[in-house]
């Protein structure tokens, strides 16, 4: 099962706590869709490298991701999809999800939306508090968080998700309870929740560093984290991921996709695709990305990943989903030995009850999701030295 992803580099303003790629100079974006529409034609083998058992799988997700996608005219969208159509073995149903922010989204562009060929929203809600938003420099106000949602159902839009960040300063956890059963009572399908973190190099980065906002607080980040978890469980959701929680029927598969190790390409400046055993990644430069996509070059960065990188990549992916590192899996790809050495060096975690071990399954309880990085990164074989690209 392969998927697309189209990076849509632009915003209107930018968020504090936000590392990705994009740029305000709205303007040009009519030059970079010509230039996403370029690569999908220089692209149109790129599955064909994959493993023959996977060839003739059709593509089942198309994800316009960014940066603000709902930036972009819904009839650019259309020829995206089109030409993405036009190239590729896509399955009858594919899932093609748009991401949108509130203060983009109007009865107006929701049927636009959906005439393009948009199935699915992901909407960058994070917060129903106006103090909050402000304080993370969002675009949109309570009431457009609010409403969005309302409108999306309205329009059509069965199979939505919403985004909430947990862990802002002076965010009690009476307010982060009051967002979680907001997003409860208005039957939201999908949730994605993420833990307020510091990247380098961003305004929130400098702001904590010169005392002008305090820093984020990872006991409070825990706590609202625990909250979350009880709160959704008890109205349903299935945690399938540790930032994601989902009625039932109604995960991304998109995104299950990159957690189970499915192919995908990346289109656009900075996106990154996968085939498995090599991954590679277009520079992070508009002007240098429009530039040589119109002289018919991709601008990329490529690396073949190693037994051991691949085997790394697996323990940090499968320890995220609710489905576990499958010990059958692992002694079918890497060997037995592999296989007696997860078992070893898990039972300490075990012991902890951070960890249970079911049907040959290694997951992890509530309580091992806190630490789930760290435990991944405990249980990494040794990297060998990067290969020359």
């Amino acid at each position: 099962m392969a998927g697309i992803y189209l990076h849509i580099p632009f915003c209107k303003q930018a968020c504090y706590y936000c590392n990705f790629h994009f740029s305000t100079l709205v303007k040009n974006r009519s030059e970079m869709v010509n230039a996403l529409l370029a690569e999908i034609d220089l692209q149109q083998d790129f599955f064909h490298a994959i493993p023959v058992a996977e060839k003739e799988v059709p593509v089942h997700t198309i994800y316009f991701g960014g940066g603000t996608p709902s930036l972009l005219e819904a009839n650019d969208i259309q020829r995206l999809i089109q030409k993405i159509r036009g190239h590729f073995n896509v399955s009858g149903d594919p899932e093609i999800t748009l991401e949108a922010n509130p203060d983009d989204i109007s009865m107006e562009k929701l049927s636009a939306w959906r005439g393009a060929g948009v199935n699915r929203l992901s909407i960058g809600v994070q917060s129903f508090f106006e103090e909050d938003l402000k304080w993370m420099n969002r675009g949109h106000n309570a009431r457009q968080a609010l409403r969005c949602m309302e409108d999306a159902r309205k329009a059509g839009f069965d199979n939505f998700s919403a985004d909430l960040i947990y862990g802002i300063p002076r965010q009690s956890d009476e307010r982060w309870r009051e967002n979680i059963n907001k997003m409860i009572a208005l039957e939201v399908p999908h949730l994605s929740c993420y833990a307020l973190t510091v990247e380098a190099r961003t305004p929130l980065d400098n702001f904590i560093r010169r005392g002008k906002y305090p820093p984020v607080d990872e006991a409070q980040a825990a706590r609202q984290y625990e909250m979350l978890m009880e709160l959704l469980a008890e109205a349903g959701y299935e945690h399938y991921e540790i930032s994601n929680f989902a009625k039932p029927g109604r995960r991304s598969v998109h995104n299950s996709n990159y957690w189970h190790g499915a192919s995908y390409l990346g289109v656009g400046p900075s996106a990154h695709s996968y085939r498995g055993e090599t991954r590679q990644w277009n520079v992070t430069n508009n002007a240098v990305y429009v530039k040589s996509i119109l002289e018919g070059r991709i601008p990329f960065e490529k690396e073949t990943l190693t037994p051991v990188m691949q085997l790394n990549e697996y323990i940090m992916t499968s320890f995220r989903t609710r489905e576990g590192c499958d010990l059958d899996y692992l002694q079918s790809k890497w060997g037995p030995e592999e296989k007696r050495k997860m078992e070893t060096e898990s039972r300490k975690f075990r012991e902890r009850k951070w960890m249970t071990l079911k049907s040959g399954h290694l997951v992890l309880t509530s309580r091992g999701k806190l630490f789930a990085d760290g435990i991944a990164a405990e249980l990494f074989r040794e990297r060998p030295a990067m290969p020359k690209k």
